[in-house]
């Protein structure tokens, strides 16, 4: 990772769960100093757990830890997030950088509970963040310039990858591919481990056949040059055992039936942005 855009910047998360602490695990390991990250959230339990794990400095008022931070990140549930953006009025200066990782909340909604700031990035990471292994689907306000992009790609890159969009609009459809896509892959894996128990394996080792040759697959993906086209037509010899099981996919429709289920996904997300 790059030092930090423009010295080290101080980071204030509000918000301590699962995902902000898989982003300051990330940034402290990446080399972000401990004393430049502040975390706000109104458990006490959280709060002395990552002042704990890190080292971090933790305060109960959102607004104080906000006050002179470069970068804000939002790590909070969406339904809360009206009632954080009105206690943050007042402790944003023009130069900071907020970032949301909240899922549906717009950059209309965010510009709306900060009195019209537009220094703001939405972001839409997914679990496998937690191990580093996430990936990151990120939208820009009008007021963010290209030393806030590679900041917030720098933060959001110790969980993984990053992408950005033009159009939020399409950040619907990064969460039906990414954020909502490794219960897809979770759930095939689970009718892997059942198929092969029924036809006579021993469930565990199902389980593990399975679980395995997913994460093989996923190594493949992630490290190989070749896309994942190329990846399956060299696994998928003519008239061999490959082929017959592609060939009932195939047969069940299945192209039809993810595109049916990505489509459904971004309906739904569309629904909940609008709510």
């Amino acid at each position: 990772m790059h030092p930090m855009a423009n010295s080290t910047p101080t980071i204030t998360f509000i918000g301590a769960g699962n995902m902000a602490q898989a982003l300051i695990g990330g940034l402290v390991q990446a080399g972000h100093p401990a004393r430049r990250i502040r975390v706000a959230d109104p458990s006490a339990d959280q709060r002395q757990a990552v002042s704990r794990q890190f080292g971090v400095e933790t305060h109960e008022d959102n607004a104080r830890a906000a006050d002179g931070a470069d970068v804000l990140m939002l790590a909070v549930k969406p339904q809360v997030m009206d009632a954080v953006l009105d206690s943050l009025k007042g402790s944003i200066q023009p130069e900071t950088l907020v970032i949301s990782v909240a899922a549906g909340v717009t950059l209309a909604q965010m510009a709306r509970g900060l009195d019209d700031h537009r220094r703001c990035v939405r972001a839409m990471p997914n679990t496998p963040a937690l191990y580093g292994a996430g990936i990151t689907g990120m939208v820009a306000d009008k007021g963010v310039g290209a030393a806030d992009r590679e900041r917030a790609e720098e933060i959001l890159g110790t969980a993984g990858k990053t992408v950005w969009v033009d159009n939020e609009a399409l950040m619907d459809v990064v969460t039906a591919i990414s954020g909502s896509g490794p219960a897809y892959f979770f759930r095939f894996v689970e009718l892997l481990t059942r198929a092969g128990a029924q036809a006579g394996l021993d469930a565990a080792d199902a389980a593990a056949l399975a679980r395995q040759t997913a994460f093989g697959a996923g190594t493949m993906l992630a490290q190989s040059d070749l896309d994942a086209a190329e990846l399956r037509r060299r696994v998928t010899s003519p008239g061999g055992t490959t082929a017959a099981a592609l060939e009932s996919f195939a047969a069940g429709d299945f192209e039809r039936l993810v595109d049916e289920a990505v489509q459904a996904a971004v309906r739904r997300g569309r629904e909940l942005g609008q709510s």
